[in-house]
């Protein structure tokens, strides 16, 4: 995809924001790649090239500006609705697939053919599935030389790099530099610590997230207080916790707090998933609001975010819990299912904010006592069987080949029909289209003077609308049911 010159370049003339993070201007005379919003002064056209993707002008052999930064644009999800696969991919690289596998192995968890899959990868983000994975974590870690006083050790390891020799080498031929010049001339330790600034495109609704969150905090495992929010995680065997908290209008600012950096890359790529850091909330309100039923929703809530899940296994055992029950509930069984069933979570300084277990593994959830809780012993035994298929096919869980397919996948699961899978692909899966159509609530928004609600075959139908956002129309909806408003719509659909 080549971006149009024209108006990339009145971008870059007015500093735009709204093109921030959606093209990247490469200078020629100086062999430098910039953000529309960069301080210095615009070149003349005649000396600017227009790239879609940081990668795709990495690839091409400029190198980032040291003043707008390329790794502080959002990450924009604008292919979304023209190239689901790249959507999926993307998400994918994120969460280290091609750390330790290659094209073949990515392109047939998408069920597409590699050649197939670099066409589109160049097509949409001018750059091949290498190029953008290694730039990926060539600009995190110029990030956390900003950002931290990390060894550099550990910055190589933190950002995916799979050895400080290989680090160094990439960071010299990009940079023409070692990255130990670069924290010298910025100076670094904007933050200290663990933490980081991760940004978003403006606006963004965080008390609707954070409230989202809060609603739904496992005790011992979450806690919204203050404004922030925190949770333990373990990933690949590593236990730590995360902060996050509200920076300023286009930043959070991110606490890691674990015992071995390597997971660091892997922890950013799911805070990302889970806050929707992703999103184009200007791309996505602006269809949605062709549908006159919405658009008073999305004014109303300009910035609402579709939440995301930390773990794709745990948002299925705390799907199949909250079936047919208040989300309260539902995160009161949660909170007893870990109880019996989680590790204890023993940092001290986590302990300090009421973090003190970690959410049950697999394994442990295979030798589920089903009387112990108070649910059907049928959903206790659902939830034995998700433990056990998640042992055997932890892919199930993770972003796949299309909506249709991971749906398809997750129903053939005992305990889990079209609503669950649904909620799944749209949560844990990153799908944009997902939309549980028969959830109650959906439904319930739509009901008439005289107390009729559509059908979920109705509703699916008017859903139509609004692809490829359905989940953010039906993230829209939720927040209209959670304030008991109901959607005045003379053409919304009939009871059937």
């Amino acid at each position: 995809m080549d971006p149009d010159s024209d108006a990339s370049y009145r971008a870059f003339t007015q500093r735009d924001s709204r093109f921030d993070g959606q093209v990247f201007g490469a200078v020629r005379t100086t062999g430098i790649y910039c953000r529309p919003v960069c301080p210095a002064r615009t070149p003349k056209p005649e000396n600017v090239t227009f790239y879609p993707s940081a990668a795709a002008a990495q690839a091409a052999g400029f190198r980032p500006c040291l003043r707008c930064r390329p790794e502080s644009s959002p990450d924009l999800g604008a292919w979304h609705g023209s190239s689901g696969t790249v959507s999926r991919a993307l998400a994918m690289i994120e969460q280290g697939a091609m750390d330790e596998g290659d094209v073949d192995g990515l392109a047939d968890r998408l069920g597409v053919g590699a050649r197939h899959l670099r066409r589109l990868f160049r097509k949409h983000l001018g750059a091949s599935p290498v190029a953008v994975a290694q730039t990926r974590r060539l600009l995190l870690a110029k990030q956390l030389l900003h950002e931290t006083r990390l060894p550099m050790t550990e910055v190589a390891l933190a950002s995916g790099f799979g050895s400080v020799r290989r680090f160094n080498e990439t960071f010299q031929q990009v940079f023409d530099r070692p990255p130990a010049a670069l924290r010298r001339l910025q100076g670094g330790d904007e933050l200290g610590g663990g933490s980081v600034y991760l940004p978003f495109r403006a606006p963004y609704d965080w008390p609707a997230l954070l409230g989202f969150l809060e609603a739904r905090a496992i005790p011992g495992v979450e806690r919204v207080q203050d404004g922030k929010y925190a949770r333990t995680l373990s990933v690949r065997g590593i236990s730590g916790f995360v902060t996050v908290e509200l920076a300023d209008r286009d930043r959070l600012k991110v606490g890691l707090l674990f015992s071995r950096v390597e997971v660091w890359a892997s922890v950013i790529a799911r805070i990302r998933r889970v806050f929707d850091l992703a999103a184009n909330p200007q791309l996505i309100g602006d269809d949605l609001s062709r549908d006159p039923t919405l658009a008073p929703l999305v004014r109303r809530r300009p910035g609402l975010r579709a939440p995301g899940a930390w773990d794709g296994f745990e948002l299925a055992v705390r799907a199949i819990l909250g079936q047919q029950v208040t989300v309260t509930a539902a995160r009161n069984l949660a909170g007893r299912l870990t109880a019996a069933y989680g590790e204890a979570f023993t940092d001290p300084a986590g302990q300090a904010l009421g973090l003190t277990r970690l959410f049950p593994r697999p394994e442990a959830l295979a030798l589920l006592d089903e009387d112990q809780l108070p649910m059907p012993r049928a959903r206790g035994r659902a939830l034995k069987a998700l433990a056990g298929f998640a042992m055997s096919e932890p892919e199930t869980f993770r972003p796949g080949a299309s909506l249709d397919a991971s749906v398809a996948r997750l129903v053939a699961l005992p305990g889990i029909g079209d609503w669950t899978a649904q909620y799944i692909a749209l949560r844990a899966l990153g799908e944009p289209d997902a939309f549980p159509h028969t959830d109650l609530a959906l439904r319930r928004a739509f009901e008439t003077e005289a107390g009729e609600r559509p059908s979920p075959e109705a509703l699916l139908a008017r859903a139509e609308a609004w692809r490829p956002w359905r989940a953010y129309a039906a993230s829209h909806i939720w927040a209209q049911d959670a304030e008991g408003l109901r959607i005045s719509d003379q053409d919304s659909p009939q009871t059937s």
